[in-house]
């Protein structure tokens, strides 16, 4: 589908190796972890794995689409966000469950990775808080104390964060940094925007 409205787009390389993933894990803690982190060893591994991936889509999308003049194209990514979105809460929802058990060998929360990963993601994004984990505290300005359980995303009024191409490229790149590749694309995106910055860094 996206192939047959976007002519040109040449799928990336992707880097979907335990490795890493494991880098990943690593980089949200500050630390190395040993073992490294395996996505696919168990269930609540792969499941903390595929919380990496689909929030950042579905900020992206979430971004994109003020921006957008073509209908055509709108709807593409409208129907990519409502993918997204449910792949998203299934997760979110799934590790909620077990959000108190414990990561074998690490001793270390469900909840305290997914507030890992989310810090990361903020933090390489470089465009203010648009990531939660699954417990926030409760001096959290938009709870006001009234809870803790986070299974969904929501700014103040309870709509999803955006984020521009420069901040999803520098999240799933690893580096913080549009320009420069790495992480899940070891080579870059293919998309015109990401190509414009590598360009930039290449000039």
């Amino acid at each position: 589908e996206i192939k047959s409205r976007i002519r040109g787009f040449r799928r990336p390389l992707l880097n979907l190796s335990a490795h890493s993933f494991a880098t990943v894990i690593n980089q949200a803690f500050g630390r190395p972890l040993y073992p490294l982190f395996d996505p696919y060893i168990n269930d609540i591994n792969y499941m903390l794995s595929s919380y990496i991936i689909p929030y950042v889509g579905l900020t992206g999308y979430v971004g994109a689409t003020p921006k957008l003049k073509n209908p055509l194209s709108r709807k593409l990514v409208a129907g990519l966000l409502a993918v997204e979105s449910g792949q998203d809460a299934v997760f979110r929802s799934l590790l909620y469950e077990r959000a108190m058990v414990r990561v074998i060998p690490y001793g270390i929360t469900v909840a305290e990775f997914t507030d890992r990963i989310s810090a990361l993601r903020n933090k390489l994004g470089r465009g203010g808080i648009k990531d939660e984990g699954l417990v926030v505290a409760t001096n959290n300005i938009k709870n006001r104390g009234k809870m803790t359980g986070n299974v969904l995303v929501g700014d103040m009024n309870s709509l999803a964060y955006g984020r521009t191409p420069k901040e999803i490229l520098r999240i799933v790149y690893g580096s913080g940094k549009e320009q420069v590749p790495g992480g899940f694309y070891p080579h870059g995106a293919n998309g015109t925007i990401a190509r414009k910055y590598l360009k930039r860094k290449k000039d």
